[in-house]
Parts: C-alpha cells; sequence; structure tokens
C-alpha cells in the first residue's frame, strides 16, 4: 500500500526553505504529542498509536539538551500525561507512553490544543522559549470531528511559534485537520485509513525533523524524493485521494486516483453511497423463536422471561428455576422464571417460606376456631356402639 507522502522538511525559521538537513542531534526540539483517546478509539486502536509514539521517540535524539518529549492526552477531558521536563532519556519517555491509558467519550481537540500551548510549551514545563534555534512542534493523532471549535485556539497556538501537524486516522475530518494545522497543509496534513498503518508516517516524521539520511531509503529499496513547495514537481496529487478530502461519513478507502466510502460495522452505507445508517439485521429477516437483538452486522437471540434459549441458539423453553437448585424443604414448584415453596398435606409453611411446620389439629389447643362433632365408630353389621371394642372420637372442621 502507498504511504502517505510528506513532501517537505518542518521550516527552519532562521533557514531558508529545504536548506536544513542537519541531525536531530545537532537541532534540538520541544516536541509535544495531542492523542485522541475518546470512546472511537478502540483499545487495540490505542494501542497501536502508543506504537507510533514511540517508534517516533526511537527515531530521535532524546535529551535535555536534545529533544524534548511531552504528551496530551485528551478525550472529553484534557490530560497532561508528562511534561517537556518529565523525562531527559528516551527508556523513560517509552515506559511512561507504555503506561498511558484511554480516557472516555468526546473529541474536544481545541481544549486539548489550548491546554498544550498554555502549559505544555511553557518554561515551566520545560520548553526553552528563549532560544529561536529551537523549533516547537506540535503533532495531532485523532481519528474524529473535533467537538470543540479549533480554528481560533489553533491560530494562537500557531501565532506563539508552535508548528502543528495534524494526522488524521479512519473518520478523521480532513478539513478540521486542515483547520489546525500549520501551513503549507500539503506539508502539516496526513491522513491513514487505519491505526494499522500508522507506523508508515515514522520515517516521513524523521526525514522532517531530522532531514533525511543519504542512505535512508523506502522499505521498498526505492529512494524517497523530498519535493519542494516551489519547483513543477510540487502537486496537491501527490498526497492520496482520501488526504486531499473526502465526504466519507465512516472510513474513506482510496482506490487507484479517486476513493471509496466504506462504513464501520454494524452499519450499512446509505444510497448516496457516502453516508452510513445502522444496519438492521433483524429487520432483514431471523429465525428467534422469541426475541431478536440486533449486534453489529449480525443479530441474536433472547428469550422471554420464564424461557431459557436453547442449545440452537434460536428457540426457547419454559425455564425450570427448581431444576437448577432451590431450598425448600418439602415441594418447590416452578412460578415463572423463580420458584415457590409448597408443604405436603398435613404441614403448613413457617414465615421463612421455605420451611414447613406439622399442621395443629388440637381443637383444644389452637388458635382457630373448629366446629367438632363426636361420632361413634361402629362395627361391620352392628347398629350401637361398643364402648368395649370401639373409642367414639371427635371429627373437626376449621
Amino acid at each position: 500500500q502507498k504511504s502517505p507522502k510528506l513532501l517537505s522538511p518542518l521550516q527552519d525559521k532562521a533557514a531558508p526553505l529545504g536548506s536544513w538537513k542537519t541531525n536531530c542531534r545537532n537541532r534540538p526540539i520541544d516536541l509535544v504529542f495531542i492523542i485522541d483517546s475518546s470512546r472511537s478509539v478502540r483499545p487495540a486502536e490505542f494501542e497501536k498509536a502508543k506504537e507510533f509514539l514511540v517508534d517516533m521517540v526511537d527515531s530521535l535524539a532524546i535529551g535535555s539538551d536534545a529533544t524534548r518529549v511531552g504528551l496530551v492526552n485528551y478525550a472529553s477531558t484534557v490530560q497532561i500525561e508528562f511534561l517537556l521536563n518529565t523525562y531527559s532519556d528516551k527508556s523513560h519517555v517509552k515506559q511512561a507512553l507504555a503506561r498511558v491509558e484511554p480516557l472516555a467519550s468526546g473529541t474536544m481537540t481545541g481544549m486539548a490544543i489550548k491546554t498544550a500551548m498554555d502549559k505544555a510549551f511553557t518554561m515551566e514545563a520545560g520548553a526553552r522559549a528563549g532560544s529561536a534555534s529551537i523549533a516547537k512542534v506540535a503533532i495531532i493523532v485523532t481519528d474524529g470531528r473535533p467537538q470543540d471549535k479549533v480554528e481560533e485556539v489553533s491560530a494562537s497556538a500557531r501565532a506563539a511559534g508552535i508548528e502543528i501537524y495534524a494526522v488524521g486516522v479512519d473518520r478523521a475530518d480532513v478539513a478540521s485537520l486542515r483547520l489546525m494545522a500549520s501551513q503549507p497543509y500539503d506539508d502539516h496534513v496526513f491522513y491513514v485509513e487505519t491505526y494499522g498503518v500508522i507506523e508508515k508516517l515514522t520515517s516521513k516524521f524523521r526525514e522532517t525533523l531530522c532531514g533525511k539520511d543519504e542512505d535512508d531509503d523506502d522499505d521498498d529499496g526505492s529512494e524517497d524524493k523530498r519535493v519542494d513547495p516551489g519547483s513543477d514537481d510540487y502537486s496537491l496529487d501527490s498526497l492520496e485521494p482520501c488526504a486531499q478530502g473526502h465526504n466519507c461519513q465512516h472510513i474513506c478507502v482510496n482506490s487507484g486516483d479517486s476513493y471509496n466510502c466504506k462504513c464501520r460495522p454494524g452499519y450499512i452505507p446509505n444510497l448516496d453511497m457516502k453516508t452510513c445508517s445502522r444496519s438492521d439485521p433483524c429487520a432483514r429477516g431471523n429465525d428467534c423463536q422469541h426475541i431478536c437483538i440486533n449486534s453489529d452486522d449480525s443479530y441474536t437471540c433472547k428469550c422471554r422471561v420464564g424461557y431459557v434459549l436453547n442449545a440452537d441458539q434460536k428457540t426457547c423453553s419454559r425455564s425450570d428455576p427448581c431444576a437448577h437448585g432451590h431450598d425448600c424443604q418439602h415441594t418447590c414448584v416452578n412460578s415463572d422464571d423463580s420458584y415457590i415453596c409448597k408443604c405436603r398435606v398435613g404441614y403448613v409453611l413457617n414465615p421463612d417460606k421455605k420451611t414447613c411446620s406439622r399442621e395443629n389439629l388440637d381443637p383444644y389447643n389452637s388458635d382457630v376456631s373448629w366446629f367438632c362433632f363426636r361420632v361413634c365408630f361402629v362395627e361391620l353389621y352392628q347398629k350401637t356402639c361398643s364402648r368395649k371394642k370401639l373409642k367414639s372420637q371427635y371429627v373437626c372442621f376449621s
């Protein structure tokens, strides 16, 4: 896959365009990464973004007298992970990057830029503001559209001497990236389709920030040509189609000299082939006996209360809570998705609704009102009671 082109080196304010080809070790930089960790950035994708930062740090000479690195992490809130003067060697910076965790929902990019300008690029934070030869560089990595205003705060940051690079991934809005980045946009705005290929930008940023080594070739063995914005070879066509701007709601996919739009999992393209709507697999047909639940681009079946899903994951059978274990002393009776306890004949349920006690049938020792009759038990074929053989007893009814 063709990697995004970075067309010219970072412009040295004290040198003409294209003249700076010194190594980072000879030209220190105050570098602050501003990283989007909102909910749209999945955990695996955030790890890829961190790997990109580690690769960037590996490619630079890090030290108190060389390049200093800071990190601003943002979502709906902004968190400074470490400042320019927190770590002075490469290993500690990489360890700190490994410990960074994503925040939450929201994409407050403007607030993150302002925080970097007001707190990360200060002398107290380790920025070497007194030296005109030390560039202040911010690299923003985001996969979404900012939920706050970025144009004004970005202009203020650039006016303060901060060189801003904007890297867009996946759903990033190129127009917003251009509002944030320094000019020329073609040197400062980059787009990659996924976090999985973001590492391709590492060598490009090293070339920009450090100057290209003579033996530093592309992975395919061909020499990477630097194009000067003033030359005849410079044009917007040097960028991939998606990087030139697109109107895909979700994902832009380069296709030759054009592009196609793609939807995220759980969505389907609308008729305009640009916007996306949440897919409804259940509405397209399902074989669930009870309830169908949409799940990304598929569905799952669920049963109503009192039923359990069978092994086919489609049909349902009445649940048997008693079979799953109960604490009834006598009899367990299923009741919807639960059970009740009952007692055998001659017993009553105790207040705990679980145990049973023998029913009190003593008419002389009971709180219950009884109606009793004295009856005489007779032997077969006899009409009179024989007290010598049979006892008379009471039959009582409550």
